[in-house]
């Protein structure tokens, strides 16, 4: 659904984008992690051309934006919603308004412009709040009031950049199931900016790590945590640098199994947890652990063959 190749962008001496590639596939939810500074903003802001990258080119659903002329640019981003980190809602409409202003762009016919409004609305939570100002309204309730902008157009693609870095733990719950949800129901691709973690656990099927103006790696959260040596893994599951022959398990599929304890009955082996943790990432739960593990040879490779990474430390 986005595919980036070789953008660049330079700021005077600083280059916010060197070289990045993207692959998103369609219908998924993509992360892009990164701390300020790293160049996740402009790289979205790449996608739909508000910035336009100094080398490369970006193609969302097919059709390449950098070769585009202002008039099919603009038609273009029709199919892309874009939520701001601080709502950008316009103080002098109504909520209603502030979600109808993209389809007036677009030339909606009045009725159908209400009718669309009340429809989007109510999939975001806030039917019967069409006549409020941004004001009356919480943090939580004016994002939700950007999100329905954001999907006024029927878009294919939606763009988050930091879309709950405003918001108190809660609220930033609430949006994300919002965001979850309205993937799944309507089909959308979600590509969203974060510097949370616990964004990325908490919605992500993809995730790129920027850093510099490069991404560090990308992919599906699945492969990654099951790549040796993924800085995903690593933040996700932080551990005590290993001594010379810890072990280091990871495995996806096998939290609820008794892994560990058929090792000692099957190759009469010691183990000694040294730290580890579960946590529930891409609709699965995913571990790691860290042991020593002293007997049979062999039970490593037991291990491997029910399908965990072991990475034992030199």
């Amino acid at each position: 659904m986005i595919q980036a190749s070789g953008l660049r962008k330079q700021y005077g001496e600083t280059a916010a984008l060197d070289g990045v590639d993207l692959h998103v596939r369609k219908g998924e939810i993509f992360g892009v992690l990164g701390q300020s500074g790293a160049g996740k903003s402009t790289l979205l802001r790449c996608v739909n051309l508000l910035e336009r990258p100094d080398a490369g080119t970006v193609t969302v659903d097919g059709q390449d934006l950098t070769r585009l002329g202002n008039r099919e640019l603009n038609q273009a981003r029709q199919r892309i919603g874009m939520i701001h980190q601080h709502f950008a809602l316009l103080s002098s409409r109504t909520v209603a308004g502030n979600v109808a202003f993209p389809l007036e762009v677009m030339g909606v016919p009045r009725a159908e412009r209400e009718r669309r409004v009340a429809e989007l609305l109510d999939l975001v939570g806030l039917g019967g709040r069409g006549n409020d100002r941004p004001r009356q309204l919480s943090g939580g309730q004016k994002q939700r009031v950007g999100i329905a902008r954001a999907l006024a157009g029927n878009p294919a693609v939606l763009l988050s950049d930091e879309a709950t870095s405003a918001l108190d733990p809660a609220t930033t719950d609430s949006i994300l199931a919002l965001l979850k949800r309205l993937n799944t129901e309507l089909g959308l691709t979600i590509l969203l900016i974060t510097h949370e973690m616990n964004v990325v656990k908490a919605v992500c099927d993809s995730v790129a790590i920027m850093s510099g103006g490069r991404i560090e790696e990308s992919g599906t959260i699945a492969g990654l945590i099951r790549t040796p040596g993924s800085r995903l893994t690593r933040e996700i599951f932080p551990l005590p640098a290993p001594s010379p022959g810890d072990i280091t398990l990871t495995f996806t599929g096998h939290a609820d199994e008794p892994v560990i304890s058929e090792v000692v009955r099957k190759f009469d082996a010691d183990i000694n947890v040294l730290g580890g943790a579960i946590e529930d990432l891409a609709g699965s739960r995913v571990g790691r652990l860290r042991v020593t593990l002293s007997g049979d040879p062999a039970a490593l490779t037991y291990l491997r063959d029910k399908g965990l990474l072991v990475e034992v430390a030199s």
